[in-house]
């Protein structure tokens, strides 16, 4: 099986396809991040669904990249006869969403083989494929899959086969659409238009923007592209990650959905788009978190459904034997119920930090921040579920409080700087309570703790500088940061916390968490040890994949990538420290970075 750094990501915007270096789509979702997978060999084996397209005599690829600044894959297999490439790309989207594969011949002549193997609803359903209006279509109940090529098609043991030589200067193209199953076949693609027009789609993109991040802009700018591809457009959304169940140990049950948009990524996304000057994007994802959030204010959830659902009921698939071996295979996140009160002061902070920036203002927002803060005024003190959706009792996490004290500090100076209604005298009373209370319990032996009452660690205490908490240099911090780097690493990464099995009942252990490392890389950069910061960072960069991408954790012991992937929380985090390092000096969450 490949490993999850093997994989590249194609999108349209609103769902999105893996591709190995060994030619084969084995995950995709239609027509949704969130809908079923039609191709879920990624936690199965090739029966669950998956697209090959590759030499016929098999193998890893000998080289891949992106074209240019796009989602274009090129891969390239040189073989004894000759040598050939496969284009891969998801147009964006028109009526229907689709997959395009281009086989072109470079040299010689290589003979190729193509396998559509579609299996609907994770794996479970096998479809009636019949040849349709000159196209393969796999139909079943809601879904249809049509199938358009020049190449020969013939069906062989439940899959779509297809076998054919390329010679030097041919391109051959196959079209894969989707359409709801009662609708008529989709009208056909022009693949080579649609290969010209998602091109000038990605580089008209990032052209739009700014390049930021001096030696580093390459990476971000990588990082930018594969933000906005986990991005939905029709309502500005970010799914967290467009796969479920990638383990953060292999053979392990943390295993969990991530097509999802989290609250708690709000202000980062807000700072990497705007950064980058994606003033757009920045907007849809402010609107889309007005729309999420709106209602009433003990409803407030911790992530949605990428159109703003609140039900993401969490259920496992036992049909699916897992990446390597890795169950259960989950859909929904149970997570979604749990009461984490820091999203209301990354909320708070994230809509701070959107008129901080002068986005276009929205008559309802100020409204609903107030009832936002009166809510969690009364609920502060009470212990939750944290930062890393802990499923054991709750408790009274520093950094929850830190964030509490965030949606105060946010509300009095917008108020004040803006002129806006609200018990400000009231909130700002609050904010010094939480501020004097947090440093009264949160700290001892002159550092942070995880929480009220313990000794342990936790790397989300690294972000009390970026928010504004207290200064990068303040020795609480510094000494904070020392025991991170003595106590929390792992070859040098840091993980999220110590006894993961302890805290949610679940054997085994995880990788070290790549944005907590991120957020290292910040705090030094705030303590005045830029060196380090620096070095850090390009070690982070060197466990990104041959294409740039960042899954949630690494493996240090294996030099492997774990949880699922793309990962939009690390590259976030990518884009905040390369701007910050790039700029000379730390930023804050509540400003726009330099």
């Amino acid at each position: 099986m490949p490993r999850i750094e093997d994989y590249a990501l194609l999108g349209d915007l609103q769902t999105a396809a893996l591709v190995s270096t060994e030619g084969s789509i084995d995950w995709l979702c239609f027509p949704r991040f969130d809908s079923p997978a039609c191709f879920a060999a990624l936690l199965d084996t090739p029966d669950a669904g998956r697209w090959l397209l590759a030499p016929a005599g098999g193998g890893v690829c000998t080289s891949r990249r992106y074209r240019g600044d796009t989602l274009v894959l090129e891969t390239t297999w040189t073989t004894p006869d000759g040598e050939v490439r496969v284009v891969d790309f998801m147009p964006p989207r028109g009526t229907a969403p689709d997959v395009v594969r281009m086989v072109e011949g470079v040299s010689g002549t290589v003979d190729m083989r193509g396998e559509l193997r579609i299996r609907f609803d994770y794996g479970r359903v096998v479809p009636w494929v019949r040849h349709r209006e000159g196209q393969v279509q796999a139909l079943a109940g809601p879904d249809a899959l049509w199938l358009r090529t020049s190449a020969p098609v013939v069906g062989h043991e439940w899959a779509s086969v297809s076998e054919f030589t390329v010679r030097a200067g041919e391109r051959v193209p196959f079209v894969l659409t989707w359409t709801p199953g009662h609708e008529p076949a989709p009208t056909p693609v022009d693949a080579e238009e649609a290969l010209r027009g998602t091109v000038d789609f990605w580089e008209d993109w990032v052209a739009g923007g700014d390049r930021v991040g001096g030696r580093y802009a390459p990476a971000v700018t990588r990082s930018l592209i594969t933000l906005k591809a986990l991005t939905y457009a029709p309502t500005g959304g970010i799914v967290a990650a467009p796969t479920t169940s990638l383990p953060e140990q292999l053979g392990g049950p943390r295993n969990w959905d991530y097509r999802y948009s989290w609250l708690r990524d709000s202000t980062y996304t807000l700072q990497a788009l705007l950064a980058a000057g994606h003033t757009a994007e920045a907007g849809a994802w402010r609107d889309w978190l007005l729309r999420a959030v709106a209602g009433k204010p003990a409803d407030l959830q911790i992530m949605y459904g990428i159109d703003g659902t609140r039900r993401l009921p969490e259920l496992e698939l036992p049909w699916l034997s897992g990446y390597e071996g890795s169950t259960p295979v989950r859909t929904g996140n149970a997570a979604a119920d749990q009461l984490q009160l820091d999203v209301w002061g990354e909320v708070l902070d994230g809509l701070h930090l959107a008129r901080e920036a002068s986005l276009a203002p929205t008559e309802a927002a100020w409204d609903l921040q107030t009832a936002l803060m009166e809510h969690l005024a009364d609920r502060w003190r009470e212990p939750d579920n944290g930062l890393w959706e802990m499923r054991g009792a709750r408790r009274h996490f520093v950094h929850s409080k830190v964030m509490c004290w965030v949606a105060a500090d946010r509300m009095v100076r917008g108020a004040r700087a803006y002129d806006l209604p609200g018990p400000v005298d009231r909130w700002e009373e609050l904010r010094d309570t939480i501020h004097a209370e947090v440093l009264e319990k949160g700290v001892v032996d002159g550092r942070f703790v995880q929480s009220y009452g313990s000794t342990d660690l936790d790397a989300a205490l690294l972000l009390i500088p970026r928010v504004g908490f207290l200064p990068g240099d303040d020795p609480r911090v510094v000494a904070t940061v020392d025991a991170v780097l003595r106590e929390l690493t792992s070859d040098g990464l840091v993980l999220r916390y110590r006894n993961a099995s302890a805290d949610d009942g679940l054997p085994g252990g995880e990788g070290v968490f790549l944005a907590c490392s991120f957020w290292l890389v910040d705090a030094l950069h705030g303590a005045g040890r830029r060196d380090e910061a620096e070095a850090l960072f390009e070690r982070l960069l060197g466990c990104r994949n041959d294409l740039g991408l960042l899954s949630e954790e690494w493996d240090p012991a294996t030099g492997r990538q774990l949880g699922n992937v793309p990962q939009a929380f690390s590259h976030f985090a990518l884009v905040v420290s390369a701007v910050q390092l790039a700029a000379g000096a730390p930023g804050r969450s509540d400003r726009p970075l330099a």
